[in-house]
């Protein structure tokens, strides 16, 4: 029978978050670089000094890495001042916070700025970013703080109020009102987060959008959109969604140049209402258009004058949306998670989160174009439950958006990390297969294609789709389009109904760990040919040393090694010595005799090439044939430990990966007396265990 052994190994790879206390969660966020505000600002108020942040100090290096670092002559004249020596009566806000607060200075951030805009139209979201009670008055102490949704968990950064400025005048974002200071304060604590002020250079708003929210965005190209845009854009708003949109051009040197309209290329812009007169129209924001479009004059005064009315704010103009559909080149909407919607009138997205990892040389399968490792990427299984309470042109099943984002990259640019082309595909699970929890192997792949998939892998930090499915059960598979490359990433599953994902985790378990029982009676022919050997080896007096044995049926030409390690000799003897005498009886002996020949015989399989080592994608089926089933994290640290520089696997670090792993399931089995798979062990006996392993392939010195 199988023995599991659940919960026993560590995962060494992936950081599961610990939300202890709800940490990480809104009401009690991350703090950034370990900083509390509040402990900091009450120091510096007792101390009676402004706060001065290490972690982001006013220097080069928290300016940027390239075009703001130090051989830039950009840097050369910027001072860093404190918003009390740059005017007076400074204010944090200043007649609430508006999107007039937001003016953008000499950095391509236009996409964090028009997030920022969005943002404003929602008190309760903005304030949740911009923590009220900040001022430059009553319990002032030069330090502020933010809040921003980080790959699942709410991070709170803490920075100084020392702001990079040119002839006293801001260099970056900065409001209408010389005295307000809460988005240029914002800027920093964003750049804060990603390293630099130059990291924040070229983005998408759905980028920021996210951040400011921990919502899910939807990209839309508008010579591709769905027949239903309109409808998905007027339901996003009831649902409280932030959207925005921009115009591409073919040529790099004409973005922030103007359309005949008046729109300006590259510049990202925002929806902020979507309303049906005589015709659909929608209000944007950003540089201001003609508003000559026949779409505009087509409307009786009454309506543009019940139009404009509703344009409350500086940069708003209104636009039918066929001019919009001709104008723009692309739109993002992003969907809000239910902890961001109170409002029981307002319809709730439910969401399901999952981290991991792609780990090269073992879950870095690249895409469907390589077949012979795409199957080991992390899998992800998917069930829609419910069907959608309004179905599009009575068709029925399930809407969701599934969203994946890889993590880190863009604060890593300035150690040359770009963005790695990613994307994902869905495959359908057959209803024999409904409640399998098994990793879905190579032939799954080589027989089924995709029930669905992103449009195509890019180069973005998030990939997102919307799809229309029956429900059932799915298996979602995320990668990186080409193997061998390493990184974290976020899976979210975002669905009008209920849903729910988790990964497929093979279930840790072995067969037979502990060795079978000597039999009883006479000895067979084959048996006396075996005492020879074992004698021949071990001597008259059934001793000999612990790295002559096992080299007998190592002696393979096309295994392409000259032996067993002593390392790995000594970890057979410690595994196979059951009676604790450091020395190996024949009956033992030989269980260790058959073990090495049945997975010679393994690796022999898995070697066709005969080049004397075995890809580290394959050792999960080699480990597998061995009679050991282990979860992904444990895949991973198998390759680490084991696989070259080429990611591949040796004979004598194939048996000493089978024979620690034997190892660890027998100790396991020890202390799981009553059988249930989970054990609690005390730090003497932890401690107790691993010495006992670890002396035992120290002090045998004899077979």
């Amino acid at each position: 029978m199988p023995y599991t052994p659940s919960g026993f190994f560590c995962d060494r790879l992936i950081r599961e978050r610990e939300r202890r206390d709800g940490e990480g969660s809104l009401n009690k966020p991350v703090r950034f670089n370990g900083q509390d505000f509040c402990f900091q600002r009450q120091e510096c108020l007792q101390t009676k000094n402004l706060f001065e942040d290490e972690s982001f100090p006013a220097t080069v290096e928290s300016l940027g890495f390239k075009e703001l670092g130090h051989k830039s002559n950009k840097v050369k004249n910027i001072v860093w001042k404190r918003p009390k020596e740059i005017c007076e009566n400074p204010q944090f806000i200043v007649g609430g916070a508006s999107r007039t607060d937001i003016c953008q200075g000499d950095l391509g951030d236009c996409w964090l700025l028009a997030a920022i805009a969005c943002l404003t139209l929602n008190e309760k979201l903005l304030y949740r970013v911009v923590p009220q009670e900040q001022s430059f008055s009553e319990g002032y102490a030069g330090i502020f703080h933010f809040q921003f949704w980080r790959y699942g968990d709410w991070v709170d950064v803490v920075i100084d109020d020392r702001i990079p400025t040119f002839n006293n005048q801001l260099v970056f974002t900065k409001s209408a009102e010389r005295n307000e200071f809460w988005s240029a304060l914002l800027e920093k604590a964003y750049a804060k987060l990603h390293g630099s002020y130059e990291a924040l250079k070229g983005g998408n708003t759905t980028e920021a959008m996210e951040d400011f929210t921990g919502g899910v965005t939807e990209f839309y190209e508008m010579k591709e959109a769905p027949k239903e845009l309109y409808k998905i854009m007027k339901k996003a708003l009831e649902r409280g969604s932030l959207m925005g949109c921009s115009i591409d051009s073919l040529v790099p040197a004409r973005f922030e140049t103007r359309t005949v309209t008046g729109l300006v290329k590259g510049h990202a812009y925002s929806v902020t209402a979507v309303e049906e007169v005589t015709q659909k129209m929608l209000r944007t924001r950003g540089v201001r258009w003609s508003g000559t479009a026949p779409g505009w004059t087509s409307l009786s005064k009454s309506e543009k004058e019940k139009l404009q009315h509703q344009s409350a704010e500086d940069g708003e103009f209104w636009m039918s949306f066929e001019d919009f559909k001709k104008n723009y080149t692309k739109i993002e909407i992003c969907n809000l998670t239910p902890d961001a919607l109170e409002d029981d009138k307002i319809h709730k997205w439910t969401v399901s989160v999952n981290e991991g990892r792609w780990v090269r040389g073992c879950s870095a399968g690249g895409c469907r174009n390589y077949p012979d490792t795409f199957w080991t990427n992390p899998q992800y299984r998917l069930r829609l439950l419910e069907e959608d309470d309004d179905p599009e042109d009575n068709e029925v099943g399930c809407t969701f958006v599934v969203a994946l984002m890889q993590k880190n990259r863009r604060k890593e640019r300035k150690m040359g990390a770009n963005l790695f082309t990613i994307g994902f595909a869905i495959y359908e699970v057959s209803r024999l297969m409904h409640g399998n929890k098994q990793h879905m192997q190579k032939d799954f792949f080589l027989f089924n294609s995709s029930k669905a998939r992103c449009k195509s892998y890019i180069n973005l930090r998030e990939v997102t789709q919307r799809f229309r499915l029956t429900p059932g059960e799915y298996v979602i598979i995320p990668s990186t389009y080409e193997p061998h490359q390493e990184g974290e990433f976020i899976l979210r599953v975002f669905s009008e109904k209920k849903n729910t994902s988790e990964e497929i985790e093979n279930r840790i378990e072995a067969d037979h760990p502990v060795p079978a029982p000597a039999s009883a009676g006479e000895e067979s022919e084959e048996d006396q040919q075996f005492r020879t050997i074992f004698q021949e080896i071990a001597g008259e007096v059934s001793t000999g040393r612990t790295d002559a044995a096992p080299q007998c049926e190592h002696s393979s030409a096309d295994l392409n090694t000259e032996g067993f390690s002593l390392e790995s000799c000594r970890s057979m003897i410690a595994l196979m010595d059951m009676d604790g005498t450091g020395r190996l009886n024949l009956q033992e002996f030989r269980h260790l005799w058959n073990k090495i020949k049945q997975w010679q015989g393994i690796f022999k399989h898995y070697n066709a090439d005969q080049s004397g080592s075995i890809n580290s994608y394959e050792m999960r089926n080699a480990v597998n044939d061995a009679g050991f089933r282990l979860n992904n994290q444990l895949y991973d640290i198998i390759t680490m430990r084991y696989a070259n520089e080429n990611m591949n696997i040796d004979f004598d670090s194939f048996i000493s990966c089978l024979v620690r792993l034997e190892a660890m399931f027998r100790a396991f089995q020890a202390f799981d007396q009553d059988g249930d798979g989970t054990i609690r062990l005390s730090v003497l006996e932890v401690s107790g265990e691993a010495f006992s392993l670890h002396t035992n392939s120290l002090n045998t010195d004899k077979l």
